[in-house]
Formats: structure tokens, sequence, C-alpha cells
């Protein structure tokens, strides 16, 4: 329930969070699983935090501290990892969540956006009364790698009218330049992975 990384270095902490000591803490929870899903590739598997009451309370305290300042009304968080904390996330900010969903699975009348993954591609779909016009939206998932799915959620935004004023990431592998793609939108992480 994380992505991958090509590398096995030591986390760093980025962006916004609560204290040095609590982000490290949070990287603590991460596990580096070698060659998988292939060879050279390490996976970043977030399950333990999940598990952890610690863990997972220092995640959404974190997420929530790093961006409070942007006052968004709406979170939206894609299927499925961005549905792990994004619900909670909106609870602590006092906005709501929308769902992006696989095509064909949302019941109502939806926009769609196509995109590119390291691996392939896919498409998300938002209901098209998902939030009003003039929404100030926060884009949120668990991990930005190459900042498809994250760039799709934006273009989603910008169509329903809606204004981004942030990104939110638990985690972040930097050297895939993600955050470029993403730009001019704020884009925030607590765990920051670089290349050696």
């Amino acid at each position: 329930m994380s992505d991958v990384d090509r590398r096995s270095e030591p986390a760093r902490t980025a962006g916004r969070t609560p204290s040095s000591d609590d982000a490290g803490a949070l990287a603590s929870y991460i596990r580096s699983v070698p060659d998988f899903p292939k060879p050279g590739i390490v996976f970043r598997d977030i399950t333990p935090l999940l598990a952890s009451r610690e863990g997972l309370k220092l995640a959404i305290d974190g997420l929530v501290d790093a961006t409070r300042d942007l006052r968004p009304d709406v979170v939206i968080g894609p299927e499925a990892r961005g549905f792990l904390l994004g619900p909670a996330l909106a609870r602590d900010l006092g906005a709501g969540f929308v769902l992006a969903r696989k095509p064909g699975v949302l019941p109502h009348e939806t926009v769609r956006a196509d995109y590119s993954l390291e691996y392939g591609a896919d498409s998300l779909e938002l209901h098209a009364d998902a939030f009003g016009p003039g929404a100030r939206v926060l884009v949120h998932d668990d991990l930005l790698a190459t900042g498809g799915t994250a760039q799709a959620l934006c273009e989603l935004v910008g169509r329903l009218g809606g204004e981004v004023v942030g990104c939110a990431f638990l985690i972040e592998l930097a050297f895939l330049d993600g955050r470029e793609r993403l730009a001019p939108h704020e884009t925030r992480a607590l765990i920051t992975y670089d290349a050696e």
C-alpha cells in the first residue's frame, strides 16, 4: 500500500511537519521491501504505519499540520490509496472528501481524465457535481512518484471550476520529479526519498 523507489537510501523529511522528531518517527513506520515488484525496485510499504495507532495518528496529524494554512473546502483522493488517509485529513481540516474512482464505478454523470504512470496508463473519474465552481480543493494521495495521478486530479478539479490550493502526500520519491510535473501547484510531503 505504498509505491516504489529505485534506491534504498534513508528517508528525509520535507515540507511542513509538526516537528523533525515526529517526522523521523513517521519514517520509521515505512517498511522498505527490496526487489518488489521486480528486481531493482524498493517498495515503500505503509501497511505497518496504518496498523500502528501511533503511526496512523502521526501521519494524519502531520498532514493536517502541513496543509491547514491552505484552507480547503474539499480534499480529493484517488482510488484506492488516496482513500486511506484522505477522509480523516478532510475531517480534521473541516472539509469534505471527494472520491476519484476508476472508470465505470461512479453511478452518476462523471468527468474523466486519462494519465500516464511509470508503468503504463490509467484513468480517473469524478462525479460532475462533486463540488461547485470556486471550491478550494486539496489534492491528496499516499505517495508522489512521477505525478501522473495527481496531475490528473488537478485537471479534473479545473474542469469542474475548482481551485487547486495544494497537493499533499505522505511520501515523495523526489528523484522521479513528480513535484515539477505538478508545478505551479504548492506540493507538500511528510517524508521524501532522494536519489543517492
